[in-house]
């Protein structure tokens, strides 16, 4: 039987694992419409995000890709430990 406590609590593997799930497909999402509708430029804003990051070469979408999980990583550790953090503080009902 789990305790309140124990519910209360998330996965830092399992945020981490959705997290990059998303923002791979999210990542994919504006590369495909950046396929479909060049004049928007929709590349420029990955410039500042995703250093190293080049438009329309190999190395430079996969860059961006690797990025992205680096990303979401960072914000499932950050976040999952702040949020375990704070669950841990509350008192039990």
């Amino acid at each position: 039987m789990t305790s309140a406590r124990d519910v209360s609590r998330i996965s830092i593997r399992q945020l981490g694992l959705a997290l990059t799930a998303f923002f791979i497909a999210t990542y994919a999402l504006c590369i495909a419409l950046g396929l479909v509708v060049p004049e928007w430029e929709m590349h420029k804003p990955w410039l500042q995000f995703f250093p190293g990051f080049e438009w329309l070469t190999l190395q430079g979408v996969l860059i961006g890709l690797v990025e992205s999980v680096i990303y979401a990583w960072y914000v499932a550790v950050l976040f999952g430990w702040l949020f375990n953090s704070f669950a841990a503080d509350r008192p039990s009902s």
